[in-house]
């Protein structure tokens, strides 16, 4: 018998990494290099807050997974975020400079929609977060039916190699509120229109909701008195998404058909891959109750 045998601590530490090893295989083997000067690449993606009570899902055992699929991108839109788990992923992804606030009291409290960018590709030029209310402006404010205060952050950004500048907005629609997530998407359709001027705009969220129920519709209407339409990545993808057709599992199995998770684009954009990808935790489970979604896109393209 040769001694790794005999070592079964030395050999369950080995398993472990090499099942997260050949799941980030799984990950990045399907998505197209962003070495290219002027490609980024993008990924939304609800990591599930930090809930004592999630028995073999806990955040310990999902945070190393979430940090290494998050660590691919070069735009990153999260949901769910507490603190503690900021403070967990800012420390795991160096490369990435966050900005997020609580939703509570747009400080620390309460569930953060961050955003992350690669410092070598773009640099922040301003950054900021409104409330999802009839008073924007007003922190932990809760608006129309919703269960609970909601928030969008946005991030300015500069392309360091094309100087192109692009606005990155993420949010998370109450998951109880139908008004709620209608009158949201009416929100950031008009914020987006209002703030973007010739800019592209990507919108990064978990809306609660499938492309064809309202909040989507909203979002993506072509009416020029509403403001700007956004449209579905996955759609404009030249490819077809390789991942899953729904993005929502409840730690327990894909619940087909369910695509509630998106990036949405506003101006000259070109989509080169899109993804919807499925990490896993070193014991094989799911890193989070959601699946991200992940974006190739070409910056210098005209649409």
């Amino acid at each position: 018998m040769s001694q790794r045998l005999r070592n079964p601590a030395a050999s369950c530490h080995a398993g472990g990494v090499l099942a997260i090893s050949l799941a980030l295989i799984q990950v990045t083997s399907a998505i197209p290099s962003h070495a290219q000067e002027h490609a980024a690449r993008v990924i939304s993606y609800n990591i599930r807050y930090l809930n004592t009570t999630d028995g073999e899902d806990i955040w310990k055992n999902r945070r190393e997974a979430v940090i290494q699929t998050i660590s691919l991108a070069d735009i990153v839109g999260l949901q769910e975020v507490v603190a503690a788990q900021m403070e967990d992923i800012r420390a795991g992804t160096g490369e990435l400079e966050w900005y997020g606030v609580g939703r509570d009291d747009g400080r620390q409290a309460g569930e953060m929609t961050p955003i992350g960018w690669r410092t070598k590709v773009f640099a922040a030029e301003d950054r900021g977060t409104f409330w999802l209310s009839d008073t924007p402006e007003e922190k932990g404010s809760r608006g129309w039916d919703a269960a609970l205060p909601r928030i969008a952050s946005w991030v300015r950004l500069r392309h360091r190699a094309s100087d192109r500048q692009l606005l990155v907005v993420n949010t998370h629609f109450d998951h109880r509120g139908r008004e709620a997530r209608r009158n949201s998407a009416k929100l950031i359709r008009t914020w987006i229109a209002n703030h973007r001027g010739d800019m592209p705009a990507v919108l990064t969220g978990d809306f609660n909701a499938t492309a064809s129920d309202a909040p989507l519709r909203v979002l993506f209407e072509e009416d020029q008195q509403a403001g700007t339409a956004l449209r579905d990545a996955r759609g404009l993808s030249p490819t077809e998404d390789p991942g899953p057709d729904s993005t929502w599992n409840g730690f327990r199995a894909i619940d087909a058909g369910r695509r509630i998770d998106y990036v949405l684009l506003a101006g000259r954009l070109k989509v080169t891959h899109f993804e919807t990808l499925n990490p896993k935790t070193a014991a094989g489970r799911f890193a989070s109750d959601h699946l991200p979604v992940s974006v190739q896109m070409d910056l210098a393209a005209e649409d």
